[in-house]
């Protein structure tokens, strides 16, 4: 097996399985076909845990704009298409109730 193969749940299921079932670590790597290490920090995480399933479910930075505020964004630059981006800004903030910035507005205004 290559060092970074990721194990599939089935396999994090046999693992966390066959160690009840007094298989030891070098048995339970040659079944699933893993290393020992893999076998021993999947059983620890279950261990911990309760589970062998990844909970990381989103990366990278959040919007600081949702669905709903960009077609908000779009009506209010639709309904003055001579507004300054400071005038789209208050417009857009106006009606929130958490105050987005004024460089987001210029981001999406203005395309590069």
């Amino acid at each position: 097996m290559g060092k970074h193969k990721d194990l599939s749940e089935f396999d994090k299921d046999q693992i966390v399985m066959a160690r009840p079932l007094d298989q030891s670590i070098s048995k339970t790597a040659a079944l699933v076909g893993c290393s020992r290490s893999a076998v021993v920090s999947i059983y620890q995480k279950w261990s911990k845990e309760g589970t062998v399933v990844n909970r990381q479910q989103g990366h990278g930075r959040p919007r600081l704009i949702d669905a709903r505020g960009e077609r908000r964004l779009a009506r209010v630059i639709r309904s003055n298409r001579r507004a300054t981006v400071a005038q789209i800004a208050e417009e857009v903030n106006a009606g929130s109730d958490r105050k987005k910035y004024r460089m987001l507005v210029m981001v999406k205004v203005i395309p590069h």
